[in-house]
């Protein structure tokens, strides 16, 4: 059974890595420590195990634990009487890729809304045959969307902040 559950941990840190490493513009080896990291959750992990585990050098991991800590994306917290540091996520990291996606939608909704009311001027002042005009569901419909999600991960947000989640 361990073994197993250790099978898919590996698995699912390559597959979460190729997904950072496309996202957040990472090395692949930086990416699957930050998936490592992610995975291996509030317990924290060493450098000597992602050593072990990632199969990589001594020297390319710490490279990239630093590139990682100077991007914020992870910090580490130490055990008392223990010389090891034990790396976890940053939640800030969290909030930040949420602030972003907020952003970007809300940028996409400017322009939907835009565009809606350029279409609308157009059918009011342009168009006589009702064929010809714009549907302007499309855009009601996606601004819609927008909201909802905004709303949702909003939420999602206030509750990280709040320390309603324990990453």
């Amino acid at each position: 059974m361990k073994e197993e559950i250790c099978q898919k941990k590996m698995s699912l840190v390559e597959k979460l890595g190729v997904h950072l490493e496309n996202r957040e513009q990472l090395a692949p080896v930086a990416a699957r420590i930050l998936a490592y990291i992610i995975l291996t959750g509030k317990k924290g992990t060493t450098f000597e195990d992602m050593v072990t585990i990632l199969c990589a050098s001594k020297s390319t991991i710490s490279t990239h634990l630093n590139h990682l800590q100077d991007l914020n994306k992870i910090v580490y917290f130490t055990k008392t009487g223990d010389r090891k540091k034990y790396f976890v996520i940053n939640k800030d990291m969290v909030v930040q890729h949420i602030d972003n996606m907020i952003n970007k939608w809300n940028e996409e909704r400017e322009i939907h809304l835009e565009l809606k009311n350029y279409k609308e001027t157009i059918n009011n002042n342009k168009i006589d045959n009702e064929d010809e005009k714009f549907d302007l569901s499309f855009h009601d419909d996606y601004i819609k969307f927008i909201d909802g999600a905004t709303a949702s991960v909003e939420e999602l947000r206030t509750n990280l902040a709040n320390n309603k989640f324990n990453i």
